[in-house]
């Protein structure tokens, strides 16, 4: 006799967690779009480019390199900060977890942010394709949309040109 009581069929013994947490799929470079997040992929360092340190409106400064990455589809500019630098090197293969792309005056970035990760991978991409790279390719950025904020008319107010309301007429009221 089964001493389970209720309605509901007898747990698997997994927690909630493991149960809907499941591997999502690495995507591929030519499949990411400006804008995309909970970017998930296999990339192989080809190169780094110099280290710039990047002062900030606070005062204090950052270390920035950009890295070119690749996949067997296409490559695209990696963004690495401060202490992500020292943990990259050419050649390397890294498994890139819950990035984010942004466009960096126009042009599309790979980022790892506070939320995201990498780590290098044993996993072998031997033939990068670099006839298509996606950090090369200009969009246009909506700057009415823009997370920095701000206005485009040149003012504090709105986006554009002032529009008068219709003035409802002064003096005495008739009744």
């Amino acid at each position: 006799m089964d001493s389970h009581l209720g309605p509901y069929p007898k747990s698997s013994g997994l927690s909630k967690q493991s149960e809907t947490m499941e591997e999502r799929s690495k995507a591929k470079l030519d499949e990411l779009t400006p804008s995309m997040r909970q970017v998930d992929v296999l990339v192989k360092v080809l190169s780094l480019g110099d280290r710039k340190t990047i002062g900030s409106r606070y005062g204090n400064s950052r270390d920035l390199v950009e890295a070119v990455v690749g996949d067997e589809t296409a490559t695209v500019t990696m963004t690495l900060w401060d202490d992500q630098i020292d943990r990259v090197a050419e050649d390397d293969v890294l498994s890139v977890d819950n990035g984010y792309v942004s466009l960096v005056r126009g042009h599309m970035r790979l980022n790892v942010g506070k939320y995201g990760s990498f780590k290098s991978s044993d996993q072998d991409i031997a033939d990068v394709k670099t006839e298509v790279d996606m950090s090369e390719r200009e969009y246009e950025t909506d700057r009415y949309t823009s997370r920095r904020g701000g206005s485009t008319s040149g003012s504090y107010g709105g986006g554009g040109p002032r529009r008068r309301k219709e003035r409802r007429p002064r003096g005495r009221r008739k009744y």
